[in-house]
């Protein structure tokens, strides 16, 4: 006889010693069988080799990761920081709706955390203010300018640089 629900031995059997103490009915317990759903741990895609532990996040909904001319301005501003694309992690969040920051924060574990426009603040994040560098757990963190907004903003630019130089 195959039983699918545990809760049904104690119709059919009426002495408790045949179930397991997890399978008992207890007082408010469901009888009605809940899926058990198994997801894997928490994945990010993400561009760069990360070895100075630099993560961007980015928002760029009809990009993998990001614009090519964007990823080549990034470049620059990179090269002068003395950090490569090997040493760096570009996460398009666009890519991760229901990506949460604790989550983000837990596979990374980031040493540096770069947030370009508001577009691209995950879930669960705490208030930040544009080009104020805040600390959240001994990670170094910057909300700024997105791409889109510094590429033709000269004070933008000024403000990203200058902001990103104390990161």
């Amino acid at each position: 006889m195959k039983i699918e629900n545990p809760a049904a031995f104690s119709f059919i059997l009426q002495d408790e010693i045949y179930l397991l103490d997890q399978d008992k009915i207890k007082p408010g317990r469901n009888l009605v069988p809940t899926p058990i759903i198994e997801t894997e741990k928490d994945h990010f895609k993400y561009l760069g080799g990360y070895r100075k532990k630099l993560l961007l996040i980015v928002y760029y909904p009809a990009m993998e990761f990001m614009a090519p001319d964007h990823l080549e301005a990034l470049g620059k501003v990179l090269t002068r920081l003395n950090f490569g694309v090997d040493d760096i992690a570009i996460l398009n969040i666009a890519n991760q709706p229901n990506a949460m920051f604790s989550d983000i924060m837990d596979f990374f574990k980031p040493q540096k955390l770069l947030l370009l426009g508001e577009k691209a603040l995950p879930g669960g994040i705490e208030s930040l203010t544009l080009n104020a560098p805040k600390q959240f757990n001994n990670c170094g963190t910057l909300l700024s300018f997105s791409f889109d907004e510094m590429m033709d903003n000269q004070e933008y630019k000024k403000a990203f640089w200058e902001e990103i130089k104390k990161l």
